[in-house]
């Protein structure tokens, strides 16, 4: 890389992880191409991003921000797995951890503090923002889809009694 690309590399790091809620680091050590682009597929799928980064390019994007905690965990072989959800990354990489047992959490960052393999697996478990919204959304309607059979019902009733009766 020519140092121009490695500065724009830094500067475009530094305003991805701005617009992030959550860093996850991992080694990714003997993976195969296929297998990190089936990982990034499946971040991009989610709303996040899977990035191989060079160590030494990342402290430097990291440096001077409140990420700057993370930057020993950026030793040998490493990608970030990031998003402005800061489940769906969590999610994928511990779904992606059990499949592909080279791919090893080494830890992160989420809500103003650096965080280990635990509490990323603890963010896998919980309910992302699109399956709480379906949830929320989900009980928004449920009382209004009874509302509607329970007004329908009399309706439906005196039809059957009217029907019924015609055919006496």
């Amino acid at each position: 890389m020519k140092r121009s690309e490695k500065n724009d590399f830094v500067t475009n790091l530094r305003d991805e992880f701005k617009n992030s809620s959550s860093i996850i680091v991992t080694h990714y050590s003997s993976l195969s191409v296929k297998e990190t682009d089936e990982v990034r597929k499946a971040m991009r799928e989610n709303g996040a991003k899977f990035k191989v980064v060079k160590n030494r390019l990342t402290k430097l994007a990291l440096a001077n921000t409140k990420y700057e905690t993370i930057s020993d965990l950026f030793n040998g072989p490493t990608a970030i797995a990031y998003s402005s959800d800061p489940i769906a990354p969590a999610k994928i990489i511990v779904e992606f951890g059990k499949k592909f047992k080279n791919l090893n959490i080494l830890g992160g960052y989420y809500e103003g503090e650096k965080i280990d393999e635990e509490k990323i697996r603890f963010l896998a478990s919980l309910l992302s923002l699109d399956e709480i919204r379906g949830k929320l959304v989900g009980l928004f309607l449920t009382p209004a889809q009874k509302i509607a059979s329970v007004l329908q019902a009399p309706a439906g009733q005196l039809v059957r009694l009217l029907n019924s009766r015609s055919k006496e």
